[in-house]
């Protein structure tokens, strides 16, 4: 294969080439979202580092299949062991049956992936569908010893797994600090260490989402659905575990420790950990309430925005920084990179314009070497933009006649932008079209419609009047009529 990937391996913690457990074919598992609420810029940045890996690696020549999970149970509040679901909680909150909260957030998460151009993994599991396979694991897990059961719930012994393995190998941790400062006193809980962690849970008496166990009604721990997944459709060993920094410890430890105990070894051979957005250096979450949802950075309603930005201005703006670093918000930041990719996608328009020459004034596939390079070295996607403004700059000179090129390098040049700017970044030409103009053309639509409803009601036209009102409402739009005029919504 000529163009290779290197991966800096969290689990190893060094820059390790990339080969995959068959040569053709990879398997990719990632932590996918949580879905009670909304998704926030936060979000944004695991799903697009990872679907820029997914692009790649089948630009490159690899047969993919992309796991991306949805948590739909078993993720309580403190995101441990204890608390509500978080699930249930907002169905208790709404009046709604948890799977209604579940697929409507799902559906949102979809159509905001959409609009970023998120390209949809190969399978998409929830939680809730593999109960059978968690619970196999628990039994197996029981079965070797490694953990114990309590009060109906079932946890993970750590400490004994510990004498045999290194718990704490992916997130450098060791056991000896987690005692000193975790252990409980005998009889405050039902575990043994406060760090062992839930593989069932019995189901408290108002716990809505629960299943049946010969251990008790209850419901799997949050670390279990994962190994469960992954196993089932990428084998008990696959090639790349990605998700974000904040789910290295304590889930993906977790996961490594009930993988370990039960197939012999570590499920994933790479970790891939995206780090996080924050807002004036705080990470940017829902427990912190301190995240702007998608919806308020297309539409621009919120405190923190100066304008609305349109999803691929977010795109773009979340490949400015290497997926590795921490990325700050800040409505600079988000402004130069819509300038940045309004004249990345300029340029790349621009290459219809030019005609070749007899000779080339610069060298394409030196261009082309530096712009794979990047990419291939653990997702460079900072220093491949930079290689990309070169580019544009040589478009520019080609356009003005200061540079020529042969009919030979003008296609290589079509090719190696069509290949980075479109098939691996991900951009859409269509960006240019921001979220700002579509939300102000809709905008004024509705308005022009209620203005039409207003002269039909005048003219006592209440047929087309109901109809107006009827049709917006059936798309989302709920008016309510004042003694000024109308008020609108879109629910």
């Amino acid at each position: 294969m000529e163009n290779k990937l290197f991966i800096y391996n969290t689990l190893s913690r060094k820059k390790e080439e990339f080969q995959a457990l068959n040569p053709n074919h990879v398997g990719l598992y990632v932590c996918g979202p949580t879905v009670y609420g909304d998704p926030h810029l936060g979000h944004t940045r695991p799903a697009i580092t990872f679907d820029i890996l997914f692009r790649y690696l089948k630009h490159i020549g690899y047969k993919v299949r992309y796991v991306r999970n949805i948590t739909d149970v078993g993720h309580l509040e403190n995101d441990g062991d204890t608390g509500e679901d978080k699930i249930a909680k907002k169905a208790r909150l709404e009046e709604l049956e948890p799977m209604e909260v579940v697929q409507h957030y799902t559906d949102r998460y979809h159509s905001y992936m959409d609009q970023l151009n998120v390209q949809k993994p190969s399978i998409e599991p929830r939680a809730s569908g593999h109960i059978i396979e968690q619970l196999a694991i628990v039994e197996d897990i029981l079965n070797k010893g490694l953990a114990y059961e309590s009060n109906g719930s079932v946890y993970f012994d750590v400490e004994k797994y510990n004498k045999e393995h290194h718990y704490g190998a992916l997130s450098g941790r060791n056991i000896e600090d987690l005692l000193s400062t975790t252990r409980e006193l005998d009889g405050q809980s039902e575990k043994r260490n406060s760090f062992d962690f839930a593989l069932w849970k019995k189901a408290s008496p108002e716990h809505i989402m629960r299943w049946p166990s010969r251990f008790s009604e209850g419901f799997p721990g949050w670390h279990l659905e994962c190994s469960a997944m992954s196993a089932r459709y990428l084998g008990t060993e696959f090639d790349i575990h990605g998700g974000g920094m904040d789910l290295l410890f304590p889930h993906h430890e977790c996961e490594i420790a009930q993988s370990t105990v039960c197939n012999g070894h570590t499920p994933a051979r790479y970790w891939m950990h995206n780090n996080m957005i924050t807002i004036n250096g705080t990470k940017m979450g829902k427990s912190l309430g301190n995240f702007i949802t998608l919806e308020q950075m297309f539409s621009g309603e919120h405190e923190k925005l100066e304008q609305a930005y349109s999803p691929m201005t977010i795109r773009f703006f979340i490949m400015q920084a290497h997926y590795r670093s921490t990325l700050d918000f800040s409505n600079e930041a988000l402004q130069a990179a819509q300038k940045g990719m309004e004249r990345l996608l300029e340029g790349y328009a621009n290459l219809d314009k030019l005609e070749a020459s007899e000779n080339s004034s610069f060298d394409v596939k030196a261009l082309s070497d530096k712009c794979y390079k990047a990419i291939g070295d653990d997702i460079n996607t900072p220093i491949l933009i930079a290689h990309l403004f070169e580019a544009v700059k040589n478009i520019n000179s080609l356009l003005a006649g200061k540079a020529t090129l042969t009919a030979e390098d003008l296609e290589t040049l079509k090719a190696l932008m069509q290949a980075m700017v479109i098939d691996i970044l991900g951009l859409s030409l269509d960006s240019n079209n921001s979220s700002e103009n579509n939300d102000g053309l809709l905008s004024e639509t509705i308005k022009l419609l209620l203005n039409l409803r207003i002269d039909a009601k005048a003219n006592k036209d209440w047929a087309t009047a109901d109809k107006i009102r009827n049709e917006l409402q059936a798309l989302g739009v709920v008016v309510k009529d004042t003694k000024d005029g109308f008020e609108w919504e879109i629910k």
